[in-house]
């Protein structure tokens, strides 16, 4: 049969300071869940129930008790080495996508989306994502100009631009561009002379 843990001892300090700190909206929700736990076991409450309360582990109630009497409040808010979430993912692996985003394309293609990069990494469209915006990286965004495939693109752009250099006496001229990604055209423009 488990005997239930005696009351945790702490100064009149500590539980003002815990307090205060299980209190503050600013704190990270590590912080607060520990100033709960330990308050509620100086408060004298069992570990299964502080728990049960807070959740955390019980483990975890015993470890923070513990380690409250060895250290008081001198390391409170230091992660222990060792503990907190490992990285998922290697320098190596982020290095590897990097490279394969500035310095290669998927054949037939010309970027990489977050889909066909992370399948030919092996890791997950969201890791891809991270990895970019981190980095500040966009494949989807070309740098160079492209021109149209329309067979009659010179003529229009003659008619375009012949307009904005010599528009008929009192005429608006207005243009659009259009881009169609059904029909894969890359751009139509249009103008009216009014």
């Amino acid at each position: 049969m488990n005997r239930a843990a005696a009351p945790l001892e702490m100064s009149a300090g500590q539980r003002e300071s815990l307090e205060l700190l299980a209190r503050m909206t600013t704190a990270t929700t590590a912080e607060v869940s520990r100033a709960q736990v330990l308050l509620l076991a100086a408060d004298g409450v069992a570990n299964i129930q502080i728990a049960t309360q807070t959740g955390v582990s019980v483990v975890t109630v015993r470890a923070w008790r513990k380690r409250f009497a060895e250290d008081g409040l001198k390391r409170f808010a230091k992660v222990r080495n060792g503990r907190g979430r490992k990285p998922q993912i290697s320098t190596e692996k982020v290095a590897e996508i990097v490279e394969a985003t500035l310095h290669s394309k998927p054949a037939g293609e010309t970027h990489w989306s977050c889909r066909t990069l992370a399948k030919a990494q092996g890791v997950s469209p969201a890791t891809v994502q991270r990895v970019w915006s981190a980095r500040g990286l966009q494949p989807h965004r070309q740098k160079t100009f492209k021109l149209s495939n329309d067979k009659r693109f010179e003529e229009k752009l003659v008619d375009v631009v012949g307009l904005y250099l010599n528009p008929p006496d009192k005429a608006v001229v207005l243009c659009m561009d259009e881009l169609c990604e059904a029909s894969h055209n890359s751009s139509d423009v249009k103008s009216s002379v009014m």
